[in-house]
């Protein structure tokens, strides 16, 4: 079985798990921190996939490191160490984020601009787009890049809504260059 629908299955189990608990929220909250742990932190990969350390040493880590979790999180993440699938963790983490998202009809967006939008803009890039994506509402994560120059450009998924000014000229460019 692959390495995603092996994330994918644990993901869902969780998700069931989560929702009839009504711990849907907090559960989404834990599982971008540990996304954000795994991802920014190679040492501690490296550490749970070296086949030297013992696996109740790899969970006595794991339940140290996030002993402040849920138990239905805490449990996942122990389950998984000891069927040396730390390595999926991650994705089981964004598997999980996309079925709660689709539960509650919520799409991820990232925007680029200029600067940071406040939340008014926020709202009116969310209520926007969302529709044009069949979603109630955006997730937004606001990216700043000042190649940007002005306007917005909008990654949902695979699509890209640009709105930028620096897009508009790349445009004007190729219509009068041919």
């Amino acid at each position: 079985m692959s390495d995603t629908s092996v994330a994918k299955r644990y993901a869902v189990a969780l998700f069931q798990i989560a929702k009839e608990q009504n711990l849907l929220d907090s559960t989404e909250e834990e599982l971008r921190a540990i996304k954000e742990v795994f991802s920014n932190n190679n040492e501690f990969q490296s550490f749970l996939q070296h086949p030297k350390v013992s696996v109740e040493e790899k969970k006595r880590v794991i339940g140290e490191a996030f002993a402040s979790l849920s138990t239905q999180v805490k449990n996942t993440l122990l389950l998984m160490t000891d069927r040396h699938r730390t390595d999926v963790i991650s994705q089981m983490a964004i598997d999980f984020i996309e079925l709660a998202n689709e539960e509650r009809s919520v799409a991820e967006a990232h925007v680029y601009s200029v600067r940071l939008l406040n939340d008014s803009e926020r709202k009116a890039v969310s209520s926007a787009f969302a529709a044009r994506v069949g979603k109630r509402t955006l997730r937004i994560e606001n990216i700043v890049d000042r190649s940007v120059l002005g306007g917005i450009k909008l990654r949902i998924g695979n699509r890209i809504y640009d709105g930028s000014v620096s897009g508009k000229l790349e445009r004007l460019e190729k219509e009068l260059l041919g």
